[in-house]
C-alpha cells in the first residue's frame, strides 16, 4: 500500500502536528486539503508543498461550526474527486486547577476537542460511506488515558471522550471505513501555550521544555497508520518521549 495520491484533509494544520503531518505526507505524494483559521500560515505550507512538488489546498475553517468543515469536505471533493482520511488534529489545552472555574475554558475545549472532532466525522462519514472506504484519524492524548491531574482534569475529559468517540465509531462502520485514534505524549507543538492560568502556564513550558519530542514523530506514526492495507485497521498509537512517565 502507498499514501501516493490519497487525499488527505487535515484540522489545525497551520502550525505543530498538524503543520509537520501536512509536509510528511505531502513528501509521501498524498494531496492535501488544509484546514485551520490562520490564513498566512496556511498560504505559507501550501506554497512550500507546492515548491517541493506536492499537491495541496487550503480553506479557512473553525472546527466549532459544523458548516465549515462541510465546506472543507465539498472542497476536497471538488478540487480530487474524492476524500480518503481525515485527520481531527486541531485542539486546545487549557491547564487550570478546577477550583479556578474557568468555565469559558472549559467550553472552549469541549468545542474544539469534542465537537470539532464530532464535525469533522460528521462532515466526512457520508461521503466515506458513499465511497465504501475512508480512514478517520482523531488526534487524542496520553492524558485520554490517565487523567492529567492537578490540573488537566477537563483537558483529559475531552481526551477521553474522543478515545471513546473514536472506538464507537470503529465498532459502527468498521469494515470499508477504518478508524485510528493517535494518542501522544509530550510534542513541540503549540499545544502547550494554551494555559492562561500563571502557575500551570509555568509548570506546563517546563515539562515540555524537558520531556517534549519534535512534532514529526506523530507525523510518522499518522503516515504509518495510513499506508497499511485497506484490511488493516490499526486501531490506536500511544507514543511518549521516554523520559516522559506520565
Amino acid at each position: 500500500m502507498t499514501i501516493v495520491n490519497k487525499v488527505v484533509l487535515i484540522t489545525g494544520a497551520s502550525s505543530g502536528l498538524g503543520e509537520s503531518t501536512a509536509e510528511h505526507l505531502a513528501a509521501k505524494g498524498a494531496k492535501l486539503v488544509l484546514v485551520a483559521r490562520r490564513e498566512d500560515r496556511l498560504q505559507q505550507l501550501v506554497s512550500r508543498i507546492r515548491t517541493a512538488g506536492g499537491d495541496a489546498v487550503y480553506q479557512l475553517v473553525d472546527v466549532t461550526k459544523a458548516e465549515e468543515l462541510q465546506k472543507a469536505v465539498q472542497l476536497a471533493v471538488a478540487t480530487y474527486g474524492r476524500l480518503d482520511v481525515i485527520i481531527n488534529n486541531a485542539g486546545l489545552m487549557a491547564i487550570a486547577p478546577m477550583s479556578e472555574v474557568r468555565t469559558d475554558e472549559w467550553d472552549r475545549m469541549i468545542d474544539i476537542n469534542i465537537k470539532g472532532v464530532l464535525y469533522g466525522i460528521a462532515a466526512a462519514l457520508p461521503v466515506f460511506q458513499q465511497q465504501q472506504s475512508g480512514h478517520v484519524i482523531n488526534i487524542s492524548s496520553v492524558a485520554g488515558i490517565k487523567v492529567f491531574s492537578p490540573g488537566g482534569t477537563v483537558y483529559s475529559g475531552t481526551k477521553f471522550a474522543v478515545r471513546a468517540i473514536s472506538e464507537g465509531l470503529r465498532h459502527e462502520v468498521g469494515g470499508a471505513i477504518r478508524t485510528t485514534i493517535i494518542s501522544p505524549g509530550a510534542v513541540d507543538s503549540e499545544l502547550k501555550h494554551g494555559s492562561a492560568h500563571a502557575a500551570s502556564a509555568e509548570f506546563v513550558e517546563d515539562f515540555y521544555k524537558n520531556n517534549a519530542i519534535p512534532a514529526s514523530s506523530v507525523a510518522r506514526a499518522i503516515a504509518y497508520a495510513i499506508e497499511q492495507p485497506a484490511d488493516v485497521d490499526i486501531s490506536e498509537v500511544v507514543l511518549r518521549p521516554t523520559v516522559q512517565d506520565f
